[in-house]
């Protein structure tokens, strides 16, 4: 019967560890003996590929990614046109002919491509990913390389590779901008966007596999930037928490026992509070306590006015 029981509390924490195995904590990744901070770019990042290669329909491939959870659905977007349930890293391929549809307002989604992510519920994948240090490649780099896995598509493995440059001048939520021409169109400028597509294709080996290479310059990749005085500045040191949990203990403490009081006492204004005379003693004992310490540092070293014979 221990036994059992032993097994049935063990299951959760087993849970546990494989879910955590099988994603990725943007905010404290340490690889190599160095510790990155990558939150900061979480959340949908998209970059559109253009292709006029076969005419007379054009095709645009919009590339998803989140570093650090599964992509959200987006609202009035069918299922079967965007990436589904647990996705990090996805591909929606769209076409149109700028003959008839100029303005493109019968863009047709042709293909959606889930590259990466945790897909335990449907294909048993899971997101398995690799963090290594751009030094492994390059003595002279500086950055991370991020791979996801997971994905399968035309009965071929995807994965993508993501690589994190150092560069101090971005963040690396620049987006793509739009500027206007002289005839008063848009087209963008996509030496704007810190995050850029690379290639998707095959790779050479035994395995059949198509991947998905992006560059992403940002800050937060830099080896040194975590110990910088700019990132200690942003993040929460332990006393800041301190104050938190002990400001959220006293508010849960005095709401509790103002509902119980009223609940069971009938308590109505300061008799609400727990330790209600206590409280509005609090400014008496302050001043109390307030006038001994003063006191006591101007009467320092003073003998009640006796000298010594």
């Amino acid at each position: 019967m221990k036994t059992v029981v032993t097994t049935l509390f063990s299951i959760p924490l087993l849970l546990a560890q494989l879910s955590a195995a099988a994603s990725i904590d943007c905010e404290h990744i340490r690889v190599g003996g160095k510790k990155f901070d990558v939150s900061k770019l979480a959340g949908r990042h998209n970059v559109t590929v253009h292709d006029t290669s076969r005419p007379p329909a054009e095709y645009n491939t919009t590339w998803s990614l989140d570093l650090c959870a599964p992509l959200k659905k987006i609202d009035g977007v069918r299922d079967a046109d965007q990436c589904p349930f647990g996705t990090r890293v996805c591909g929606v391929v769209k076409s149109w002919n700028p003959v008839d549809d100029p303005e493109q307002k019968h863009v047709e989604v042709e293909n959606v491509i889930p590259v990466a992510g945790n897909f335990d519920s449907s294909t048993g994948k899971s997101l398995d990913p690799k963090v290594t240090r751009l030094k492994e490649q390059d003595v002279n780099a500086d950055g991370l390389q991020i791979e996801f896995n997971g994905g399968y598509y035309n009965k071929r493995k995807q994965r993508a590779v993501i690589q994190l440059q150092c560069d101090k001048e971005r963040t690396g939520n620049e987006e793509r901008r739009k500027r206007k021409r002289d005839d008063k169109e848009e087209e963008e400028e996509p030496s704007t966007s810190s995050l850029t597509f690379v290639s998707y294709g095959p790779v050479e080996g035994k395995e059949q596999m198509d991947v998905v290479r992006f560059n992403w310059r940002t800050k937060y990749a830099c080896e040194d930037y975590a110990d910088s005085d700019e990132a200690k500045k942003t993040g929460w040191g332990l006393f800041t928490w301190f104050i938190l949990i002990a400001f959220l203990g006293i508010a849960a403490y005095l709401i509790f026992g103002s509902w119980l009081n009223y609940n069971r006492y009938g308590a109505r204004g300061w008799d609400l509070l727990p330790h209600g005379d206590t409280i509005r003693d609090i400014p008496y004992l302050f001043k109390d306590f307030s006038r001994k310490v003063v006191e006591t540092v101007s009467g320092g070293g003073s003998r009640g006015g006796y000298s010594a014979v």
